[in-house]
């Protein structure tokens, strides 16, 4: 009997939330050029808000699916480039984090309508932030998700896409029930 072949829905998965956050970032700086020309008004509020929450919510749920599921088989790789891929990988997690914990404050500020925040600066981040996530992106979809690809032959990755499902519908059971 065969190794099952690894689901690819996972990493299809993985693939379209990369999508997702190239997206989110464009509306960031579409963002941040309305802010800087006409101000705040209701409608960009919103989608400040929608930017918040993705970034605070499904970008962070991405990197624990990557670090839970992904990284450890990566990890345990003979090949050295691939453990030093992955370790730079689970680095920029964390400067991921620490860069949007400098943009997420005026993002909350923007959403309660107040400008206090430095539009010149939050470009600046803005763009180290995009930066650090493309090409974190980059090195995910060229080494790390293809060879991950072929060291979780015969591992559950159906259980993987469960678990990924249901920590989400904790998450959003946890929001609705703050809210």
């Amino acid at each position: 009997m065969s190794a099952a072949p690894v689901s690819i829905a996972v990493f299809e998965f993985l693939d379209s939330t990369h999508q997702e956050i190239q997206s989110q970032i464009k509306l960031l700086h579409t963002l941040v050029d309305t802010i800087e020309s006409s101000g705040l008004n209701q409608a960009n509020r919103a989608q400040a808000r929608r930017v918040l929450d993705y970034f605070n919510g499904e970008a962070r749920q991405h990197h624990l699916d990557e670090e839970k599921h992904i990284f450890p088989a990566l990890l345990d790789s003979p090949n050295a480039e691939v453990v030093q891929a992955t370790e730079h990988l689970i680095q920029d997690h964390g400067w991921l984090e620490e860069n949007w914990i400098q943009i997420a404050p005026s993002l909350e500020a923007a959403t309660g309508g107040n400008l206090w925040f430095d539009t010149v600066e939050l470009r600046h981040a803005l763009e180290v932030f995009e930066a650090l996530y493309l090409d974190h992106i980059i090195l995910e979809e060229s080494i790390a998700y293809p060879e991950a690809k072929k060291r979780l032959i015969g591992a559950d990755t159906l259980g993987m896409g469960r678990e990924m499902a249901k920590r989400r519908a904790l998450r959003r059971d946890e929001v609705r029930a703050k809210t």
